[in-house]
């Protein structure tokens, strides 16, 4: 039963959340890999909590953009099934479906976390397009961070399909796994009640007024930014947040290790 928006922020303003956790505190993190290797060319499933989301990659072949005819591509879509939430809807791709596939891309493209020109298979004619398609399961809360890291993990277990001429055999997968160079880590902090939370569950998720997603690299710099919300934040919180979701990606990346 969700509980009132009144709650939570009266939880919050006692510097407490409804489950106990701390508020730089995510819940238990679990990354399986190979969930579904008969249909998709790598995949993964991520467990936030009671978040789940599933991902699967598919390689393609295709034409190369005009301005960069040595390169390959990416393309993400999360799908907001109905079976997750009571909350989404069958049809068209919801705005916060839009928002959540590209925040997910743009973390992968902007860090250049993919060597790109590794998927040309002949310059101006041909390369390999990766898709990803993620599916979450139950919407528990933070779908934001839960679609970067299984995006991630269905990457790093991706493998390319053999290839005969312009002809794909996905019933036979090489040993070459797409070419990822860096893994880009998103946390998304989330203001409720003018306090400042990471990982919120879905009735904290509900009942926040903003947040903003930071996607970071290895070395520690900022590839990605978006901000949501209908409320604006204070260049303090701004800067209190970049410090939080710095230091929150990097335990968010131990779980790659």
């Amino acid at each position: 039963m969700m509980v009132s928006r009144d709650y939570i922020e009266s939880v919050i303003a006692k510097q407490m959340r409804i489950d106990g956790r701390k508020f730089d505190e995510y819940r238990k993190i679990e990354i399986e890999y190979g969930v579904s290797s008969k249909s998709a060319e790598g995949s993964a499933r991520v467990k936030i909590g009671d978040t789940e989301v599933v991902a699967g990659v598919k390689l393609e072949l295709g034409s190369p953009f005009s301005d960069k005819p040595g390169e390959g591509s990416i393309m993400v879509n999360v799908e907001l099934l109905p079976l997750s939430s009571p909350l989404f809807e069958s049809g068209p791709p919801s705005i916060d479906a839009i928002e959540l596939s590209r925040v997910t891309d743009r973390g992968i493209r902007e860090s250049k976390a993919i060597d790109f020109k590794k998927l040309c298979v002949r310059e101006g004619e041909k390369v390999w397009l990766i898709f990803i398609d993620i599916y979450p399961i139950n919407a528990g809360g933070n779908l934001f961070d839960a679609c970067g890291l299984v995006a991630l993990a269905a990457l790093r277990d991706a493998v390319f399909p053999k290839l005969d001429g312009d002809k794909i055999d996905y019933h036979v997968k090489t040993k070459t796994k797409v070419p990822l160079t860096k893994l880009p880590i998103s946390c998304t902090v989330w203001k409720v009640n003018n306090e400042l939370i990471v990982d919120p569950c879905l009735e904290e998720e509900m009942a926040s007024n903003a947040r903003l997603s930071v996607v970071y690299t290895e070395a520690g710099e900022i590839c990605a930014m978006q901000k949501g919300g209908d409320s604006p934040l204070t260049s303090e919180e701004i800067a209190q947040i970049l410090d939080l979701a710095e230091i929150k990606s990097q335990e968010l990346r131990r779980h790659f290790k």
